[in-house]
């Protein structure tokens, strides 16, 4: 590596390029090729172009972002962009020494990928791509311009990549959650007897953008109904409302949930969130370095059925970050579908767990309450750890 290579490694690299070509070495991996959002997201310090975050789709095709990274090869790296990210460029320079700002669809994007790879000289290489994040077009194209390269799937590879936050994301989580929560207290307090859940949800959204975050979707119940769907169905005295909630902060997801009654909580429901609660206590308990995933999720689930209500609740954790089920992964098919391939490995500082537990009640309703947790080497952090208990609904219309 000569001098003008260690200073590009040293200072202009944003993310710890060392670790990832370990675990590139580990999977087999010579090249990667990362086309999804969230994963060129983080191989560019936390850039997305803003253009296309809420739609891939133009013309007749779609917006294809394509980084290419060598494993110990950083000054090999290149970004393929769509042409208006040059003026991105030119305000905040992207960090790979090649850099095309030259595309408006998939094939074009896929055709200098491989053009890049040539320049290389990387005969028989394995490259890591993302197939679930790579059009069939695409795909065509490198698979007829790469020669006898092998193309692999580097799917898991780039999920433990992002698996160990920096303190620069956990603090984009942080205020993720605090931001949403502060929203949610906002709502419950504003919505009051007659509230529909369309204007709950309409509430929601507002106060969010508000404060900075891109509104992702809202999940609400009113009184014993479990359908979450937006509906006419109005609040009234007495009820429940649950209100599950993501938020996205410059990329990072927030993601909970927290419960409002409008009125003052009766005996019965005080006692009901108390055992939603006893479990939620339970799981953060084993949110430590260390302790394996499964041993959480089952220590938490002990607590669930020896609770008065077990055959009406469940409980679930996933990890969380740049998308809202990612590493660790701690259960299988429950409710997502995915394998739980993480229920062995310990958990790591750095990582970020959502955890919640759900309670179905015959006549109560939809009682449930979601937490963000990060693992630090001193213990577990809850982000947004506000309006966890009761909140009340209407306050603010005296």
């Amino acid at each position: 590596m000569n001098t003008n290579t260690a200073a590009l490694a040293d200072a202009a690299i944003p993310f710890d390029h060392h670790r990832v070509d370990r675990l590139m070495e580990d999977a087999g991996i010579d090249v990667l090729l990362a086309t999804s959002k969230h994963n060129v997201q983080y191989l560019l310090g936390g850039y997305k172009f803003i253009f296309f975050s809420a739609m891939d789709a133009i013309g007749h095709s779609r917006y294809l972002p394509v980084v290419v990274y060598e494993k110990g090869r950083p000054e090999h790296a290149a970004y393929v962009a769509n042409k208006m990210e040059g003026g991105e460029h030119h305000n905040n320079p992207f960090w790979t020494p090649t850099l095309h700002t030259a595309t408006w669809g998939s094939v074009d994007a896929a055709k200098l990928a491989v053009e890049h790879l040539k320049k290389l000289n990387l005969a028989g290489v394995r490259i890591g791509y993302e197939p679930s994040f790579l059009p069939a077009d695409a795909y065509e194209v490198l698979r007829g311009g790469l020669g006898n390269a092998a193309l692999v799937d580097a799917t898991g590879m780039l999920e433990r990549m992002r698996a160990i936050k920096t303190p620069q994301e956990l603090e984009k989580l942080r205020t993720a959650s605090e931001l949403i929560t502060d929203s949610m207290q906002a709502v419950f307090s504003a919505m009051g007897e007659g509230s529909t859940k369309q204007e709950i949800v309409d509430a929601l959204r507002r106060e969010e953008t508000n404060r900075g975050l891109q509104f992702e979707y809202a999940l609400l119940t009113l009184g014993s109904s479990h359908n979450r769907a937006v509906s006419p169905q109005s609040w009234h005295k007495g009820e429940v409302m649950s209100l599950d909630s993501g938020g996205n902060y410059h990329g990072y997801i927030g993601d909970l949930c927290r419960m409002a009654v409008l009125g003052e909580p009766d005996a019965e429901l005080v006692d009901l969130l108390a055992e939603i609660e006893s479990v939620q206590q339970a799981a953060i308990s084993r949110a430590h370095a260390g302790t394996l995933g499964g041993d959480l999720i089952a220590h938490a689930e002990s607590v669930l059925k020896a609770g008065p209500s077990a055959k009406f609740n469940d409980f679930f954790a996933h990890g969380m970050g740049l998308i809202t089920h990612e590493m660790p992964f701690l259960m299988t098919n429950h409710p997502v579908a995915y394998e739980g391939t993480d229920a062995a490995r310990p958990l790591e500082v750095g990582m970020v767990l959502s955890v919640e537990t759900t309670m179905l009640h015959p006549t109560r309703g939809f009682i449930k309450i979601e937490d963000t947790v990060a693992i630090h080497a001193d213990g577990p952090e809850l982000m947004g750890d506000r309006g966890r208990g009761w909140n009340r609904g209407g306050t603010a219309r005296g």
